[in-house]
Protein backbone atom coordinates (compact mmCIF):
# COMPACT_ATOMS: atom_id res chain seq x y z
CA UNK A 1 0.00 0.00 0.00
CA UNK A 2 1.60 3.04 -0.91
CA UNK A 3 1.19 6.77 -1.14
CA UNK A 4 0.15 7.29 -4.83
CA UNK A 5 -0.04 3.39 -5.82
CA UNK A 6 -2.23 1.34 -4.01
CA UNK A 7 -3.22 3.76 -1.64
CA UNK A 8 -5.94 1.07 -0.33
CA UNK A 9 -9.59 1.38 1.27
CA UNK A 10 -9.07 2.93 4.77
CA UNK A 11 -10.23 6.55 3.52
CA UNK A 12 -13.90 5.49 2.12
CA UNK A 13 -13.99 2.80 4.78
CA UNK A 14 -13.98 6.13 7.12
CA UNK A 15 -16.71 6.96 5.18
CA UNK A 16 -18.81 4.34 5.41
CA UNK A 17 -18.26 4.37 9.07
CA UNK A 18 -20.54 7.81 9.49
CA UNK A 19 -23.81 8.89 7.78
CA UNK A 20 -23.67 7.58 4.52
CA UNK A 21 -25.03 8.43 1.57
CA UNK A 22 -25.11 5.53 -1.25
CA UNK A 23 -23.03 6.67 -4.46
CA UNK A 24 -21.72 3.33 -5.91
CA UNK A 25 -24.04 3.74 -8.58
CA UNK A 26 -21.06 5.91 -10.13
CA UNK A 27 -19.18 2.81 -10.08
CA UNK A 28 -21.06 0.99 -12.83
CA UNK A 29 -20.54 4.12 -14.95
CA UNK A 30 -16.88 3.99 -15.00
CA UNK A 31 -17.03 -0.06 -15.20
CA UNK A 32 -18.61 0.48 -18.86
CA UNK A 33 -16.11 2.57 -19.73
CA UNK A 34 -13.09 -0.03 -18.73
CA UNK A 35 -11.83 -0.56 -22.01
CA UNK A 36 -13.22 1.26 -24.65
CA UNK A 37 -12.59 4.07 -26.35
CA UNK A 38 -14.19 5.87 -23.92
CA UNK A 39 -12.49 5.16 -20.90
CA UNK A 40 -11.41 8.92 -20.06
CA UNK A 41 -13.93 10.41 -17.85
CA UNK A 42 -13.62 14.07 -16.11
CA UNK A 43 -16.79 15.41 -13.82
CA UNK A 44 -16.15 18.77 -12.50
CA UNK A 45 -18.77 19.93 -10.01
CA UNK A 46 -18.35 22.77 -7.47
CA UNK A 47 -16.24 22.60 -4.30
CA UNK A 48 -17.30 20.66 -1.11
CA UNK A 49 -19.67 18.52 -3.89
CA UNK A 50 -18.41 15.17 -2.78
CA UNK A 51 -15.53 14.86 -5.62
CA UNK A 52 -12.82 13.33 -3.11
CA UNK A 53 -15.71 10.83 -1.33
CA UNK A 54 -16.06 9.47 -4.78
CA UNK A 55 -12.76 9.62 -6.03
CA UNK A 56 -11.75 7.65 -2.62
CA UNK A 57 -14.80 5.23 -3.46
CA UNK A 58 -12.94 4.31 -6.36
CA UNK A 59 -9.90 3.58 -4.84
CA UNK A 60 -11.13 1.12 -2.38
CA UNK A 61 -13.44 -0.94 -5.10
CA UNK A 62 -10.99 -1.43 -7.93
CA UNK A 63 -7.78 -1.30 -5.44
CA UNK A 64 -5.89 -5.03 -5.67
CA UNK A 65 -3.64 -4.25 -2.95
CA UNK A 66 -7.06 -4.64 -0.70
CA UNK A 67 -10.27 -6.65 0.05
CA UNK A 68 -13.19 -4.03 -0.20
CA UNK A 69 -16.02 -6.69 -0.65
CA UNK A 70 -17.60 -5.93 2.90
CA UNK A 71 -17.31 -2.23 2.24
CA UNK A 72 -19.81 -2.65 -0.80
CA UNK A 73 -21.87 -5.81 -0.41
CA UNK A 74 -25.14 -3.83 0.69
CA UNK A 75 -24.53 -1.28 -1.97
CA UNK A 76 -25.78 -0.31 -5.06
CA UNK A 77 -22.90 -1.31 -6.57
CA UNK A 78 -23.25 -5.18 -5.42
CA UNK A 79 -25.93 -5.93 -7.78
CA UNK A 80 -24.16 -4.78 -10.85
CA UNK A 81 -23.43 -7.83 -13.17
CA UNK A 82 -19.63 -6.61 -13.17
CA UNK A 83 -19.25 -5.78 -9.69
CA UNK A 84 -17.07 -8.88 -9.19
CA UNK A 85 -15.27 -8.55 -12.53
CA UNK A 86 -13.60 -5.33 -11.14
CA UNK A 87 -13.72 -5.54 -7.74
CA UNK A 88 -9.64 -5.07 -5.92
CA UNK A 89 -8.51 -6.28 -9.79
CA UNK A 90 -6.47 -3.44 -10.68
CA UNK A 91 -2.99 -1.29 -9.82
CA UNK A 92 -4.41 1.92 -8.79
CA UNK A 93 -2.62 5.61 -9.23
CA UNK A 94 -4.66 7.95 -7.06
CA UNK A 95 -3.20 11.54 -6.96
CA UNK A 96 -5.10 14.73 -5.32
CA UNK A 97 -3.24 17.48 -7.10
CA UNK A 98 -4.32 19.72 -4.00
CA UNK A 99 -2.25 17.50 -1.67
CA UNK A 100 1.01 18.39 -4.19
CA UNK A 101 1.02 21.64 -3.63
CA UNK A 102 3.91 22.34 -1.21
CA UNK A 103 6.07 20.03 -2.15
CA UNK A 104 5.87 21.05 -5.69
CA UNK A 105 7.30 24.65 -5.17
CA UNK A 106 3.33 25.60 -5.78
CA UNK A 107 2.80 23.39 -9.09
CA UNK A 108 5.92 24.78 -10.83
CA UNK A 109 7.97 20.91 -10.08
CA UNK A 110 4.68 18.87 -10.33
CA UNK A 111 5.57 16.64 -12.97
CA UNK A 112 9.50 15.92 -11.79
CA UNK A 113 7.58 15.76 -8.35
CA UNK A 114 4.91 13.23 -9.31
CA UNK A 115 7.30 11.06 -11.47
CA UNK A 116 9.91 10.91 -9.01
CA UNK A 117 7.38 9.84 -6.18
CA UNK A 118 5.57 7.67 -8.17
CA UNK A 119 8.35 5.85 -9.81
CA UNK A 120 9.77 5.03 -6.38
CA UNK A 121 6.71 3.13 -5.21
CA UNK A 122 6.46 1.43 -8.51
CA UNK A 123 9.71 0.16 -7.84
CA UNK A 124 9.14 -0.86 -4.74
CA UNK A 125 6.29 -3.07 -5.79
CA UNK A 126 8.14 -4.28 -9.38
CA UNK A 127 11.82 -4.50 -8.47
CA UNK A 128 12.73 -5.54 -11.62
CA UNK A 129 11.07 -2.70 -13.19
CA UNK A 130 13.36 -0.79 -15.08
CA UNK A 131 12.55 3.30 -14.39
CA UNK A 132 12.66 5.57 -17.68
CA UNK A 133 13.23 9.18 -16.93
CA UNK A 134 9.72 10.13 -17.18
CA UNK A 135 6.42 9.07 -15.74
CA UNK A 136 4.68 7.93 -19.31
CA UNK A 137 7.70 5.88 -20.78
CA UNK A 138 8.10 4.42 -16.85
CA UNK A 139 4.74 3.14 -16.74
CA UNK A 140 4.89 2.02 -20.67
CA UNK A 141 7.44 -0.27 -19.36
CA UNK A 142 5.72 -1.62 -16.89
CA UNK A 143 2.93 -2.54 -18.56
CA UNK A 144 4.89 -4.86 -20.87
CA UNK A 145 6.63 -6.30 -17.82
CA UNK A 146 3.20 -7.08 -16.14
CA UNK A 147 0.60 -7.23 -18.72
CA UNK A 148 -1.24 -5.17 -15.83
CA UNK A 149 -3.11 -2.07 -16.37
CA UNK A 150 -4.07 0.69 -14.34
CA UNK A 151 -6.84 2.65 -12.93
CA UNK A 152 -6.04 6.67 -12.94
CA UNK A 153 -7.71 8.81 -10.77
CA UNK A 154 -6.68 12.21 -10.37
CA UNK A 155 -8.84 14.31 -7.85
CA UNK A 156 -9.14 18.28 -8.03
CA UNK A 157 -7.06 18.29 -11.48
CA UNK A 158 -7.53 21.83 -12.34
CA UNK A 159 -6.24 22.89 -8.69
CA UNK A 160 -2.69 24.41 -10.53
CA UNK A 161 -5.17 26.03 -13.27
CA UNK A 162 -6.91 27.45 -10.38
CA UNK A 163 -3.81 28.39 -7.54
CA UNK A 164 -0.85 28.94 -10.22
CA UNK A 165 -2.45 29.82 -13.70
CA UNK A 166 1.37 30.70 -14.71
CA UNK A 167 2.22 26.42 -14.91
CA UNK A 168 -0.66 25.87 -16.38
CA UNK A 169 1.07 25.32 -19.69
CA UNK A 170 3.53 23.06 -18.56
CA UNK A 171 0.82 21.37 -16.60
CA UNK A 172 -1.10 20.91 -19.52
CA UNK A 173 1.98 19.49 -21.31
CA UNK A 174 2.61 16.83 -19.01
CA UNK A 175 -1.52 16.16 -19.14
CA UNK A 176 -0.90 15.48 -23.05
CA UNK A 177 2.20 13.35 -22.24
CA UNK A 178 0.53 10.95 -19.91
CA UNK A 179 -2.90 10.51 -22.22
CA UNK A 180 -1.46 10.34 -25.24
CA UNK A 181 -3.14 7.44 -27.45
CA UNK A 182 -0.12 5.17 -27.28
CA UNK A 183 -0.31 5.45 -23.41
CA UNK A 184 -3.62 4.98 -22.74
CA UNK A 185 -3.91 2.16 -24.94
CA UNK A 186 -1.15 0.20 -23.36
CA UNK A 187 -1.23 1.14 -19.81
CA UNK A 188 -4.92 2.78 -18.30
CA UNK A 189 -8.12 0.58 -18.26
CA UNK A 190 -9.56 3.79 -17.34
CA UNK A 191 -8.87 7.26 -16.07
CA UNK A 192 -11.61 9.12 -13.94
CA UNK A 193 -10.57 12.88 -12.91
CA UNK A 194 -12.91 15.38 -10.80
CA UNK A 195 -12.11 18.88 -10.81
CA UNK A 196 -14.26 22.34 -10.31
CA UNK A 197 -13.38 23.54 -14.07
CA UNK A 198 -13.77 21.68 -17.17
CA UNK A 199 -10.89 20.55 -18.72
CA UNK A 200 -8.92 23.49 -20.33
CA UNK A 201 -10.07 24.80 -23.74
CA UNK A 202 -7.41 25.70 -26.09
CA UNK A 203 -9.20 28.11 -28.35
CA UNK A 204 -12.39 26.44 -29.25
CA UNK A 205 -11.17 23.17 -28.21
CA UNK A 206 -10.41 20.61 -25.60
CA UNK A 207 -6.49 20.86 -24.45
CA UNK A 208 -6.71 17.55 -23.25
CA UNK A 209 -8.37 15.38 -25.71
CA UNK A 210 -10.10 12.53 -25.36
CA UNK A 211 -12.00 12.81 -22.19
CA UNK A 212 -15.69 12.55 -22.05
CA UNK A 213 -16.61 15.43 -20.24
CA UNK A 214 -19.64 16.12 -17.09
CA UNK A 215 -20.22 19.18 -16.02
CA UNK A 216 -22.79 21.42 -13.78
CA UNK A 217 -23.82 22.26 -17.41
CA UNK A 218 -24.16 18.54 -18.90
CA UNK A 219 -23.97 16.31 -15.95
CA UNK A 220 -25.26 13.70 -18.58
CA UNK A 221 -25.99 10.27 -16.71
CA UNK A 222 -23.28 11.59 -13.96
CA UNK A 223 -26.38 13.96 -12.72
CA UNK A 224 -27.72 11.85 -9.91
CA UNK A 225 -24.09 11.45 -8.38
CA UNK A 226 -23.54 15.70 -8.79
CA UNK A 227 -24.95 16.07 -5.06
CA UNK A 228 -27.71 14.67 -2.98
CA UNK A 229 -31.29 13.92 -4.69
CA UNK A 230 -34.81 15.17 -3.37
CA UNK A 231 -34.95 11.65 -2.34
CA UNK A 232 -31.62 10.63 -0.71
CA UNK A 233 -32.15 14.20 1.31
CA UNK A 234 -35.99 13.31 2.32
CA UNK A 235 -34.50 9.68 3.80
CA UNK A 236 -31.37 11.35 5.62
CA UNK A 237 -33.99 13.92 7.27
CA UNK A 238 -36.19 11.19 8.31
CA UNK A 239 -33.02 9.04 9.53
CA UNK A 240 -31.86 11.91 12.06
CA UNK A 241 -35.25 13.37 12.44
CA UNK A 242 -34.74 16.71 10.59
CA UNK A 243 -37.45 18.58 9.89
CA UNK A 244 -37.08 18.14 5.56
CA UNK A 245 -39.40 21.13 4.97
CA UNK A 246 -36.51 23.68 6.53
CA UNK A 247 -33.65 21.83 4.68
CA UNK A 248 -35.41 22.42 1.35
CA UNK A 249 -36.28 26.21 2.25
CA UNK A 250 -32.69 26.74 2.98
CA UNK A 251 -30.63 24.35 0.57
CA UNK A 252 -32.56 23.29 -2.45
CA UNK A 253 -32.51 24.97 -5.90
CA UNK A 254 -29.95 23.16 -8.11
CA UNK A 255 -31.95 21.47 -10.78
CA UNK A 256 -30.58 18.97 -12.77
CA UNK A 257 -32.53 17.45 -16.27
CA UNK A 258 -33.82 13.64 -15.43
CA UNK A 259 -32.75 14.23 -11.41
CA UNK A 260 -34.83 16.93 -10.37
CA UNK A 261 -33.49 18.90 -7.35
CA UNK A 262 -29.73 18.89 -6.09
CA UNK A 263 -28.64 19.64 -2.87
CA UNK A 264 -25.02 20.75 -1.90
CA UNK A 265 -23.96 17.41 0.45
CA UNK A 266 -21.68 19.52 2.58
CA UNK A 267 -24.38 21.84 3.97
CA UNK A 268 -26.95 18.99 4.16
CA UNK A 269 -24.94 17.04 6.13
CA UNK A 270 -23.46 19.72 8.80
CA UNK A 271 -26.84 20.74 8.95
CA UNK A 272 -27.99 17.41 10.32
CA UNK A 273 -24.59 17.41 12.48
CA UNK A 274 -25.17 20.87 13.85
CA UNK A 275 -29.03 20.71 13.95
CA UNK A 276 -28.38 24.12 12.84
CA UNK A 277 -29.80 25.65 9.10
CA UNK A 278 -26.77 27.80 8.69
CA UNK A 279 -24.73 29.17 5.45
CA UNK A 280 -21.60 26.14 5.91
CA UNK A 281 -21.20 25.93 1.99
CA UNK A 282 -20.28 29.55 1.97
CA UNK A 283 -17.95 29.40 4.90
CA UNK A 284 -15.37 27.07 3.41
CA UNK A 285 -12.28 28.40 2.23
CA UNK A 286 -11.08 28.34 -1.44
CA UNK A 287 -9.03 30.40 -3.72
CA UNK A 288 -12.09 32.26 -5.97
CA UNK A 289 -13.85 34.68 -3.79
CA UNK A 290 -17.51 35.84 -5.33
CA UNK A 291 -16.34 39.00 -4.70
CA UNK A 292 -13.59 38.77 -7.27
CA UNK A 293 -15.97 37.89 -9.91
CA UNK A 294 -18.98 40.05 -9.93
CA UNK A 295 -17.06 43.44 -8.84
CA UNK A 296 -15.24 43.03 -12.60
CA UNK A 297 -15.96 46.03 -15.24
CA UNK A 298 -17.63 43.98 -17.54
CA UNK A 299 -20.65 45.56 -19.25
CA UNK A 300 -24.02 44.78 -18.22
CA UNK A 301 -22.59 42.78 -15.79
CA UNK A 302 -23.81 44.73 -12.05
CA UNK A 303 -27.34 44.79 -13.90
CA UNK A 304 -27.32 41.14 -14.21
CA UNK A 305 -26.16 40.54 -10.26
CA UNK A 306 -28.92 42.79 -9.12
CA UNK A 307 -31.43 40.60 -11.40
CA UNK A 308 -30.37 37.41 -9.76
CA UNK A 309 -30.54 38.99 -6.64
CA UNK A 310 -33.80 39.67 -7.15
CA UNK A 311 -34.95 36.30 -8.11
CA UNK A 312 -34.96 36.83 -12.11
CA UNK A 313 -33.62 33.99 -13.76
CA UNK A 314 -31.07 35.42 -16.78
CA UNK A 315 -29.43 34.05 -20.32
CA UNK A 316 -26.43 32.75 -20.58
CA UNK A 317 -24.27 32.13 -23.05
CA UNK A 318 -21.51 29.14 -21.65
CA UNK A 319 -20.09 27.92 -25.28
CA UNK A 320 -16.84 31.03 -24.86
CA UNK A 321 -15.66 30.56 -21.77
CA UNK A 322 -11.88 29.05 -21.81
CA UNK A 323 -12.24 26.80 -18.39
CA UNK A 324 -9.96 29.17 -16.24
CA UNK A 325 -10.13 32.10 -14.00
CA UNK A 326 -8.15 34.45 -15.99
CA UNK A 327 -9.78 34.73 -19.26
CA UNK A 328 -12.91 36.42 -19.08
CA UNK A 329 -14.03 37.85 -22.35
CA UNK A 330 -17.35 39.49 -21.06
CA UNK A 331 -20.60 39.16 -18.41
CA UNK A 332 -21.60 35.60 -19.98
CA UNK A 333 -17.85 33.97 -19.37
CA UNK A 334 -18.21 35.09 -15.82
CA UNK A 335 -21.62 33.84 -14.90
CA UNK A 336 -20.45 30.48 -16.36
CA UNK A 337 -17.14 30.16 -13.83
CA UNK A 338 -20.14 31.07 -11.05
CA UNK A 339 -22.06 28.02 -12.62
CA UNK A 340 -19.19 25.78 -12.73
CA UNK A 341 -18.19 27.56 -9.03
CA UNK A 342 -21.74 26.33 -8.02
CA UNK A 343 -22.94 30.18 -7.17
CA UNK A 344 -25.82 30.05 -10.13
CA UNK A 345 -27.77 27.49 -10.89
CA UNK A 346 -28.06 26.35 -14.49
CA UNK A 347 -31.33 24.86 -16.53
CA UNK A 348 -29.79 22.74 -19.46
CA UNK A 349 -33.00 23.43 -21.03
CA UNK A 350 -33.53 26.90 -20.93
CA UNK A 351 -30.16 28.03 -20.82
CA UNK A 352 -30.86 30.53 -18.27
CA UNK A 353 -29.49 30.68 -14.64
CA UNK A 354 -30.46 31.77 -11.54
CA UNK A 355 -29.37 31.54 -7.66
CA UNK A 356 -30.07 28.43 -6.67
CA UNK A 357 -31.01 28.81 -2.70
CA UNK A 358 -31.79 31.17 -0.07
CA UNK A 359 -27.47 30.27 1.54
CA UNK A 360 -26.17 31.49 -2.04
CA UNK A 361 -28.51 34.32 -1.88
CA UNK A 362 -27.57 35.21 1.16
CA UNK A 363 -23.47 35.32 0.41
CA UNK A 364 -24.42 37.49 -2.78
CA UNK A 365 -26.43 40.17 -0.84
CA UNK A 366 -23.67 40.46 1.92
CA UNK A 367 -20.98 40.41 -1.55
CA UNK A 368 -23.06 43.49 -2.97
CA UNK A 369 -22.58 45.35 0.38
CA UNK A 370 -18.84 45.14 0.00
CA UNK A 371 -18.61 46.67 -3.34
Amino acid sequence: MGFYLNPGNFGFSRIRASLYVDKSGLIALINRTIDTAGSLTCVSRPRRFGKSFAAQMLCAYYDRSCDSESLFQDLEIAKDQDFAKHLNAYDVICVDMTGIQPYSDNYHSLDSYLTKKITEELTEVYPSLRPDTDLPHTLYRLANLTGRRFILIIDEWDAPIREAPETQEKYLRFLRSLFNSTVIAKVFAAVYMTGILPIKKDGSKSAVSDFQEFTMLRPGPFAPFVGFTEEEVIRLCKKSGTDYMKMKARYDGYTLRGVGSIYNPHSVMNAILYGDFDSYWVKTSAPDSLLNFISRDVNGLKRTVSELIGGVEVDVNTGGFLNDLITFQGRDDILTLLIHLGYLAYDESTGKAHIPNEEIRMEFARTIREL
